[in-house]
């Protein structure tokens, strides 16, 4: 399969504003065969997305720098054995688990998502993790003119996001008595929790927050 001829590099545009143009990266040439019955796949799969083979070909390639593909399983890049759901059917069983459920759940969640992180040496990289988490298919990264990182509501409800948002961004334990039950009885809590966690009015179909924002660049 031969590669297809380089295009003129463009500007990319990001938050409105054009940004540098990045330098031409060495590329290597692979040359692949590949049986009649998945050509064929891929030829009716890159005319169902409106792309080349070879455009998709590169995507499917892309995906090793988010996961390992073997013989017989997927596998994050910690090792790990990963099953494919529909966001829907994970967001439903979210749903119907209490909110102490959620915090547990939203923790062990980022975790897996800093574990990963913490051994490509990107700990500290909030938007290698929040890329992390869109190819891996929790949600589209969006980050707003202000910089506030919007959160897809169609993720989870909004308990189980606040637990999964502060430990990925801030690397720390949520706390787990910020249910309302706790906080309906003790006010000191509840302040607690309405200092803690503020929430920002961005977009009604996104979550976001005070401590979900990216630094601006010096």
């Amino acid at each position: 399969m031969n590669p297809p001829p380089l295009e003129k590099s463009k500007n990319q545009v990001k938050n409105g504003k054009p940004t540098k143009k990045k330098a031409m990266e060495p590329t290597t040439v692979i040359t692949l065969r590949i049986e009649g019955e998945l050509n064929e796949i891929l030829d009716e799969i890159s005319n169902r997305l409106g792309t080349s083979k070879a455009n998709l070909i590169r995507n499917y390639l892309e995906m090793a720098k988010y996961m390992l593909i073997e013989r017989y399983s997927v596998k994050s890049l910690n090792d790990r054995d990963l099953v494919i759901v529909k966001k829907n059917f994970l967001k439903n069983l979210i749903e119907s688990c209490d909110e102490s459920q959620q915090i547990s759940l939203g923790e062990k969640m980022a975790r897996f998502i800093c574990d990963i992180a913490r051994i490509q040496g990107k700990l500290d990289d909030i938007e290698y993790k929040l890329t992390l988490c869109e190819h891996l298919g929790f949600f589209p990264k969006f980050i707003d003119t202000e910089g506030y990182i919007l959160f897809s509501n169609k993720f989870g409800p909004k308990k189980f996001i606040e637990a999964f948002t502060w430990r990925l961004l801030k690397n720390e334990e949520y706390n787990s008595q910020f249910i309302e039950s706790e906080m309906t009885r003790s006010s000191k809590l509840r302040g607690q929790y309405e200092k803690m966690i503020v929430s920002i009015e961005r977009s009604s179909d996104h979550y976001s927050f005070a401590y979900a924002k990216l630094p601006k660049a010096e």
